[in-house]
């Protein structure tokens, strides 16, 4: 078993990055059609862009080109042009199953990764035409396995190899999407595998080249401007797209954030990702809002590649346990962001995408437009409600630079209960502690109780009472950090370990990574926990919340 190489959030096993600090320690085929219009405007004709049309080398964005007829070329949607909704086509034909049993041992197709058909097994092509999606879903206790047999295709923005294996874990859902044809194969027990011919993913590519567009065009700026980096923050002109993706839950929001940024990266861009949805967590464990910067596509298993990760400690997974913190945390985000870009042009250019809840409600939708304007986002995009959408239009109009576009979801958008987005929860935290495929193995320690201090944020009285008038009850302050003492309610709590020196900075301060508790001697005053390596806590400033795992 391999050990872990350090303590901070980590990326998943097999990810391009090995290791990685945080930001801030103190506190194939064508994509796309390029649309020739005549130079009288009276037709229009689709002329498919060159092969890897996502490569930055094969968009240059110019309207000069050798045949004269053409006057006039632009990328659909090129110029700041947001009308994507009603421009998904469906594609051409149904897409084609083909089932096939292997007949005797060693039966069956080997790609690259090694992978191939056992005996008796069963293996399905289904063949896919142009704009078709196969939406998946793995059973809830065996894996499946798929390869990309022709044609090219992608997941969540993230091209498939040719011919080689990919093992995707029990329980997983995805899509796989092809813009010119393709056949895939799969391999293993699937609840759920069929071929759908209508998807937004027109819509959704449309928006990615509007942002395209001004990633490079805030780059133009901030390569000719001589402006210093403290006028750049303060307005759109010299920064790159800030987009957050928005909607009630199972919309399809995390996949939408995943297309972009997978976009972007295969442009040859750097954006930085936030995720404010403490429910699951996309970056690291639930319980936190974080942010990293992508600079390749995200793996379709592993997940987001990390690299410099900036992690602030909620401790619950619904913000209405403590909505000022959760409100305090996001400010703390968007300031060390902030800080980060202002010295860094090309991160500046390459802009965010920001992920977020789907509590759109009440208290969950001042939350929302808290966060649009704390990160100061100046792309709104409305997955799957038609009144959130109309809310935001009219709450928001009066700023000016922030444009709301609305989105359809995606049919194969699955809803998730309850019991399933436990499990999704308890399935992230021991993935930061023994990897995606359990082949990390977490170091245990033994201290005592006057080695480490606990920590909790909330719930401390905000005034004694000979400080309030008479008659006065004293109200709980949500961001006074309280100690906790060492007792049996810290068993199996997952605590975060602060880079704060002192406990004045706990609220401001970044987290190193996580420990879990596995044992309380009351007796002896020792602690045992499970930390991801060897060796002494960056801090012995620790942060409890509500995050409790039973191994």
């Amino acid at each position: 078993m391999k050990r872990h190489q350090d303590l901070e959030p980590r990326p998943r096993p097999g990810s391009r990055h090995l290791e990685f600090k945080p930001l801030h320690s103190q506190s194939s085929s064508s994509l796309l059609h390029l649309f020739s219009v005549s130079s009288h405007g009276s037709s229009i004709s689709a002329i498919p862009l060159p092969h890897h049309a996502l490569k930055p080398q094969h968009i240059q964005f110019s309207t000069s080109f050798s045949n004269s007829s053409l006057s006039h070329l632009f990328l659909f949607g090129f110029w700041d042009f947001w009308g994507v909704e009603g421009w998904g086509r469906s594609g051409e034909g149904e897409g084609v199953e083909e089932r096939e049993m292997a007949a005797s041992a060693g039966a069956g197709v080997t790609g690259g990764g090694g992978a191939g058909t056992g005996a008796g097994s069963t293996t399905r092509k289904f063949k896919l035409q142009r704009e078709n999606e196969l939406r998946v879903e793995v059973g809830m206790d065996s894996s499946l396995k798929l390869q990309l047999v022709s044609g090219t295709a992608e997941i969540f923005g993230t091209e498939l190899p040719p011919m080689f294996w990919m093992t995707f874990p029990a329980a997983h859902k995805f899509a796989v999407f092809t813009w010119h044809g393709c056949t895939i194969e799969l391999d293993g027990v699937s609840e759920v595998a069929y071929v759908a011919d209508e998807t937004p993913m027109v819509s959704y590519v449309n928006v990615h080249a509007v942002l395209e567009r001004r990633r490079r065009r805030a780059k133009e700026s901030l390569s000719s401007s001589d402006a210093p980096n403290s006028q750049r923050l303060e307005g759109n002109f010299f920064a790159g797209p800030r987009c957050i993706v928005v909607g009630p839950t199972d919309c399809g929001k995390s996949c939408l954030v995943r297309m972009l940024l997978g976009w972007a990266a295969r442009e040859g861009w750097k954006p930085t990702y936030a995720d404010l949805d403490i429910g699951q967590g996309s970056i690291t464990i639930p319980g936190t809002v974080s942010a990293t910067p992508v600079e390749m596509p995200i793996h379709p298993i592993e997940g987001v590649p990390l690299d410099l990760p900036l992690v602030y400690f909620y401790g619950h997974t619904t913000p209405s346990v403590n909505l000022d913190l959760y409100k305090v945390l996001v400010k703390e985000l968007a300031r060390t962001l902030d800080i980060q870009s202002a010295s860094n042009p090309e991160v500046q250019a390459a802009g965010m995408v920001i992920n977020t809840m789907g509590w759109v409600d009440g208290v969950g939708y001042e939350l929302l437009l808290h966060a649009i304007e704390t990160l100061r986002a100046d792309v709104v995009l409305v997955l799957g409600q038609e009144k959130l959408y109309s809310m935001l239009q009219e709450v928001l109009k009066a700023r000016p630079g922030v444009d709301i576009v609305k989105l359809h979801k995606s049919g194969g958008v699955v809803n998730r209960n309850s019991k399933y987005r436990q499990r999704t929860r308890v399935q992230k935290t021991k993935e930061y502690f023994y990897g995606l495929s359990n082949d990390l193995s977490p170091h245990s320690s033994v201290a005592n109780f006057s080695d480490l201090q606990v920590y909790r944020i909330g719930g401390g009285p905000q005034a004694p009472r000979s400080a309030l008038p008479i008659g006065a009850e004293p109200t709980a302050d949500p961001t006074r950090v309280v100690p906790v003492g060492f007792s049996r309610d810290l068993l199996h709590v997952v605590l975060a370990v602060s880079f704060a020196q002192d406990p004045e900075h706990l609220l401001s301060s970044n987290v190193a990574g996580f420990i879990y508790i596995n044992e309380i001697d009351m007796q002896r005053k020792k602690v045992t926990y499970m930390a991801p390596c060897p060796g002494p806590l960056p801090s012995q400033l620790l942060l409890a919340g509500s995050l409790a795992w039973t191994e």
